[in-house]
């Protein structure tokens, strides 16, 4: 998955009227003592932070924008839930749907890095918390449409499931590596864990590697593998600019 120095005003009283007998040479002394006084309360009063920006917006308006992109898939899923358009197969649809979003949002998580260093926009780093966050958000959908509309809370049938059929191993053991770093993902666990912290969350690419294998092997039933062929090339390229700047990092 900043706060901003409140403006200070500066003094606005205004120099004393010299009197007529000592105007002229008074006018002269005033000047410079004027200008020693607001330089020196330039520089004692505090500054006012900048407001960050993203792509030219305030980071705050841009995080709304994108929490409310995050949740276009639920509201569609609502949408056709209402209007009965959740396609003949309503539980096959919400469980592939919730896990294709869980991995793409999964893939933006990874996107941050690299796209704030290729389109110079550092302040992008501010939302890759909220995007990991909906990456578990999603999976935590795509678990309960399983648990609950697929296998009715049949533990029994729920472990068979996960000890003879591989794709749902990986995806559960994707899950279970997902539940850490969501709890950790807080600025108080960054503190407490320290470089353990870095070491912890770099999971997130097993579990991206798991989430790619389990969509193989679900797919693979139907012969197709148009979608998960992309998703798997996209974080090919994710992968090569870290190993890229790591390697160039050892070099130096």
């Amino acid at each position: 998955m900043l706060p901003v120095s409140p403006s200070t005003a500066t003094p606005s009283g205004t120099l004393p009227e010299p009197s007529t007998a000592t105007a002229a040479p008074a006018a002269g002394k005033a000047a410079p003592a004027a200008a020693a006084r607001r330089g020196a309360a330039a520089a004692g009063a505090p500054r006012t932070a900048a407001t960050p920006k993203v792509f030219g917006m305030p980071l705050r308006t841009f995080k709304i924008l994108l929490f409310i992109a995050f949740l276009y898939p639920l509201a569609r899923w609502v949408y056709l839930g209402v209007t009965n358009d959740l396609t003949a197969n309503p539980v096959e649809f919400l469980t592939r749907s919730s896990g294709t979003w869980t991995l793409v949002s999964l893939l933006i998580t990874l996107l941050i890095s690299p796209l704030r260093s290729w389109i110079k926009q550092p302040m992008l780093l501010q939302v890759r918390r909220m995007c990991g966050l909906f990456a578990f958000f999603y999976v935590c959908l795509h678990l309960t449409t399983y648990v609950w509309w697929d296998q009715w809370f049949d533990a029994i049938a729920i472990v068979q499931d996960v000890i003879k059929r591989p794709f749902i191993t990986v995806g559960f053991a994707a899950f279970l590596l997902l539940i850490p770093l969501a709890v950790t993902s807080t600025k108080g666990w960054m503190r407490r864990l320290g470089r353990k912290w870095q070491t912890l969350h770099k999971l997130i690419y097993l579990i991206v590697v798991l989430g790619l294998l389990h969509y193989w092997w679900q797919k693979a039933g139907k012969n197709d593998f148009a979608t998960v062929g992309i998703y798997t090339a996209v974080f090919a390229v994710l992968m090569a600019w870290r190993v890229q700047r790591w390697w160039k990092g050892r070099t130096r």
